[in-house]
């Protein structure tokens, strides 16, 4: 009977515990980071009033005969369940989502503490605190790396009040950007001016080939013709020996003798014109006229004669005219037709016509093939002309221009004050000023296209595009006259990109880089020059001018980066700063599509950055996911302060709780894994937000009614008994 009174008084007292566990939770119900704990019952031991036998024969076997002694709590078993998260208010608090837990010290890091409370601040030393004004622990900024270390070991969490972080001057620029390889560009500039007078590079050994040069010897980077664009930006392409004839005057040739009259002989030798001219591909035309009745007169067969070589001027580009007061015929060729032959060349003619084979020699030739050769040039007067860049195809026309006058008719070529530049806008200009007094002349300008019909072996196509840029130049300028003629504009496919970059005292200066396509080599692709320039008085280069350096960048023909140069710049900004400022160009890797390309798309800079900045004071702080405490200042730059470390265990309901929100590592719950969220299993950071309590008010509130009716018949148990036992005494009366 007293048994029973035992066991009452047992689940009693084990109920009144499992009350007091689940009143708690209650109470924390608002408690951030808080995990609510269960009582777990287990019944006491048991009287043996018989044992257990085992069957035998034909007798059965029998289960034993115990008595239970009561109930009692066992253990505490506090659930670690994610807690629902709340957004806050407040950008230094945190809330861990899924496993682990913030460490904090109060001595500095000799002992640690840990919580799933993560409402931090910032105390008056710049500690970055929780509720108890314990510190919490991580990982902050090297100032000598600039970088937080994740694997060192952890520590208190300062940030200096008024932190300032110094200016960094830079030290690399990264440029991504695609760079046009196509026919139709819509960036382009005009190619670079080129003054009269200037030579070509291969005069001057010294400059790179295919650099005009300056009165100075200094290179001008005019560019190769086969890679330029007309006005409209659409590709010459030209290729080798397309090109233009020009011609500054009209080709003329005048008779020697006087046309001859008819003779009624019988023999025709005086009645007949026979002339043979030479064409430009090399073939022959031979004009006769057949219709002779032996009683022309000088006059009609001088009419008769024009009318024939007129009848032939499709083929030979030649018109003649006869003059009735010296009887004699002259031959003139203007070189309009790109058809026709562009000179007048006399391989044969019989004499009544008053031609010599040589009556041509003097100003026969006038007009000459200015033909595209990617290898070299030639400027030679009298013969024809082959150009690589736009500054040799300005000096070849300067220097013929200059040695067709023969203004004293003694036979041999005067020089003259005829002035060929290229324009700022790329634009071949041509004046014609006078005041050589014997080689001056009057220009009769006319530029016609190279076809395989006017070449010998033929095979050349007509670039169509360059010969109208080319021919807006045919004009007549009398020598002297003010006038000046061009031709269209010649464009070459650029692109430009500027980016701030920072000496050591933080000043601020703009690097430029423009880029200028300068060649193609169908087999392995494209080259551009690369121009880096920066504002005066800052310095770049040891060549003047100072303030700018020259390079090139070249591309594989399937438009990935093959290599490029300068690989770096030494930056002067003479205003204080440190001197000889290395900066590390990264345009991209060889063979690769990782920085500078090459394609027919548009240029454009897709990315462009660089890793200075100048000085600035603290004015925010961040958290993000990982726990880092990034830092915002003035100048714009974020920087990772601090990172915010975080503890697993293998056992967390092993820990136990200290008050405070605060757990202890046990002998049960195992040793902290140290390391970042988001990593080996450990939960990410949520900045400005808290985990809730993860208490279940419904749960609980279930849970009392359930402790409460537990308790009672508990209670009810111990009543009874006591009836029972009334009873029992009750007998003795």
């Amino acid at each position: 009977m007293l048994k029973s009174l035992y066991s009452g008084v047992a689940g009693l007292q084990s109920h009144q515990v499992a009350m007091d566990v689940e009143s708690n939770n209650i109470a924390n119900v608002n408690t951030v980071g808080y995990k609510y704990s269960r009582a777990n019952f287990s019944d006491l031991l048991a009287q043996t009033n018989a044992i257990a036998t085992a069957p035998q024969g034909e007798l059965g076997g029998k289960n034993p005969v115990q008595v239970g002694l009561g109930t009692s709590i066992s253990s505490m078993t506090r659930i670690f369940s994610q807690g629902s998260v709340q957004n806050s208010d407040k950008n230094t608090d945190m809330a861990i989502q899924g496993d682990g837990f913030f460490i904090v010290s109060p001595d500095g890091g000799n002992t640690y503490n840990y919580t799933r409370s993560g409402d931090f601040k910032f105390d008056a030393a710049g500690n970055f605190v929780d509720n108890n004004g314990f510190i919490a622990q991580g990982w902050v900024r090297d100032p000598d790396t600039g970088k937080v270390d994740s694997t060192a070991p952890i520590e208190n969490i300062n940030i200096a009040p008024g932190l300032t972080t110094p200016a960094k001057p830079t030290s690399e620029v990264v440029i991504k950007a695609n760079l046009n390889s196509g026919d139709l560009v819509q960036n382009f500039s005009p190619a670079y001016e080129v003054p009269s007078g200037t030579p070509p590079s291969e005069q001057n050994p010294a400059v790179n080939t295919g650099d005009a040069i300056d009165e100075n010897g200094n290179p001008i980077p005019s560019g190769d013709m086969g890679v330029m664009f007309n006005e409209n930006g659409e590709a010459f392409a030209l290729q080798k020996d397309q090109g233009v004839w020009i011609s500054f005057k009209s080709a003329t040739a005048t008779a020697s003798n006087e046309v001859q009259a008819s003779s009624d002989d019988g023999d025709n030798s005086n009645d007949e014109l026979d002339i043979t001219f030479k064409l430009d591909n090399g073939d022959t035309v031979q004009i006769k006229t057949t219709d002779a009745d032996g009683t022309e007169t000088q006059d009609e067969n001088g009419e008769r004669y024009a009318n024939a070589i007129n009848a032939k001027t499709s083929e030979t580009g030649i018109t003649a005219t006869y003059d009735s007061d010296t009887n004699k015929l002259t031959l003139t060729n203007d070189n309009s037709s790109s058809t026709a032959s562009h000179n007048i060349r006399i391989v044969a003619a019989n004499t009544n016509s008053g031609f010599k084979d040589t009556d041509d020699d003097d100003n026969g030739t006038t007009a000459y093939m200015y033909q595209y050769d990617p290898t070299g040039n030639n400027s030679t007067p009298g013969e024809n002309k082959t150009f690589t860049t736009i500054s040799d195809l300005r000096y070849a026309m300067e220097r013929e221009a200059r040695h067709v006058g023969d203004g004293d008719g003694d036979g041999t070529t005067d020089e003259n004050n005829i002035e060929i530049r290229v324009t700022k806008e790329g634009k071949f200009e041509i004046i014609n000023p006078g005041g050589s007094d014997d080689g001056d002349y009057d220009m009769n300008l006319k530029v016609t296209s190279i076809t395989s019909s006017s070449v010998s072996g033929g095979g050349i196509t007509e670039s169509e595009r360059f010969t109208q840029s080319m021919s807006s130049m045919n004009a007549v300028l009398p020598a002297g006259s003010t006038g000046k003629v061009y031709s269209q504009g010649f464009e070459a496919a650029t692109h430009a990109s500027s980016i701030d970059i920072f000496d050591s005292l933080g000043s601020k200066h703009t690097i430029r880089t423009e880029y200028r396509k300068t060649s193609v080599d169908p087999a392995t692709g494209s080259t551009w020059a690369m121009t880096i320039t920066v504002p005066e008085p800052s310095e770049i280069d040891t060549l003047s001018p100072l303030n700018e350096k020259k390079g090139s960048i070249r591309f594989n023909n399937d438009g990935s980066l093959a290599t490029y140069n300068p690989p770096s710049l030494s930056f002067t900004a003479n205003n204080g700063s440190a001197p000889n400022q290395q900066i590390s160009l990264s345009l991209g890797s060889a063979n690769k599509f990782d920085g500078m390309t090459s394609f027919d798309n548009p240029s454009g800079t897709s990315g462009i950055s660089q890793d200075g900045y100048t000085g600035g004071d603290l004015v925010g702080i961040r958290i993000d996911q990982s726990g880092t405490l990034v830092g915002s200042f003035s100048n714009g730059r974020s920087l990772g302060l601090a990172q915010i470390s975080m503890a697993k265990f293998t056992n967390n309901a092993g820990l136990s709780t200290e008050g405070g929100n605060l757990f202890n590592q046990t002998a049960n719950s195992g040793e902290p894994i140290i390391g970042t969220a988001a990593t080996s299993g450990r939960g990410f950071i949520q900045s400005s937000a808290l985990e809730a309590s993860n208490v279940d008010l419904s749960r609980s509130l279930t849970q009392l009614i359930i402790i409460q009716r537990g308790y009672q018949a508990n209670g009810k148990t111990i009543t009874t008994s006591d009836e029972m036992l009334q009873t029992l005494i009750g007998l003795k009366k």
